[in-house]
């Protein structure tokens, strides 16, 4: 039987964890709420923006549309993968990396990966080199860090570095769930039509001003998108699995107590039994 002082130790350590592992689910609680509505405001703007682009490239030839458009014979992709900087939080940060790899151990061409997140780029930097790290880029998070960091991968891309742009990164559908995501970034799908616009647009200056316009605003748009749906995913996974784990060990706290009562109600019985063999050897002495 395990000696009381030790069981009273573990019920004091679980406690401690406990008391943390709820401590960080109100924190992410409280991050979620604030991310949460980032990405639910921005979603509309994105998806209003390529309405756009495709009612204004309606008409347009496809191939000289932009050159952020024009595909090529792919001999070598760029991924840009995106977790968090920090663990804790279930399996965000593994199903992303996991996806990683089997999209490069089934890739035929070469590869390249750009990390935004410090436990992809630990996992990527062992067996490969990184093309690129921007982990800090979740220091003071803004539209112009990560509009900074799309523009050189279009730049690397209208430059021939590459030839597709991928992102991975977990969409944030709800507290509770997150779906990893793989979607082509560059270069853009644009629009199959019969050359008829939706709408009835005039356009000043000229049609090709704007998409040259708005195509890079959309693709920069499309990169935070990913990093927003990314960081309220991580708090909704983080939120839940510091839930599971405080539910967790108060079972385990629970399971203890009642083990720890049962060998002292058994202790006390034992000394009891000896106090009394003791009077009855006096008693007949």
């Amino acid at each position: 039987m395990a000696n009381l002082k030790e069981i009273r130790g573990r019920i004091t350590s679980i406690s401690s964890t406990m008391q943390i592992t709820s401590a960080m689910k109100m924190v992410s609680a409280a991050k979620l709420k604030k991310a949460q509505d980032a990405i639910v405001m921005l979603r509309p703007y994105s998806e209003k923006l390529q309405e756009i682009i495709q009612n204004v490239s309606a008409s347009s030839d496809s191939d000289n549309v932009s050159a952020f458009a024009q595909k090529r014979e792919v001999k070598k992709v760029l991924y840009i993968a995106i977790t968090s900087n920090r663990g804790l939080a279930g399996a965000f940060n593994s199903s992303v990396i996991k996806e990683l790899n089997h999209r490069i151990s089934n890739s035929a061409v070469e590869v390249e990966v750009l990390t935004i997140g410090k436990k992809v780029f630990d996992a990527v930097k062992k067996n490969r080199t990184v093309y690129d790290n921007q982990s800090a880029i979740f220091d003071h998070m803004s539209f112009e860090k990560v509009s900074k960091v799309t523009s050189a991968v279009m730049k690397d891309f209208s430059q021939g570095k590459f030839d597709e742009v991928h992102l991975i990164y977990n969409k944030f559908l709800n507290a509770a769930n997150q779906e990893v995501k793989t979607e082509q970034l560059l270069p853009i799908s644009m629009p199959e039509t019969d050359g008829n616009a939706n709408s009835d647009y005039i356009f000043e200056p000229n049609r090709n001003e704007i998409l040259d316009s708005l195509i890079p605003k959309s693709i920069k748009t499309q990169v935070y998108k990913a990093v927003l749906d990314s960081i309220a995913s991580e708090h909704g996974a983080r939120m839940t699995a510091m839930h599971k784990a405080t539910d967790n060990a108060q079972a385990l706290k629970n399971d203890l107590v009642i083990f720890y009562n049962k060998a002292r109600q058994a202790a006390i019985t034992n000394e009891i039994l000896e106090i009394v063999s003791g009077a009855e050897a006096l008693k007949n002495s």
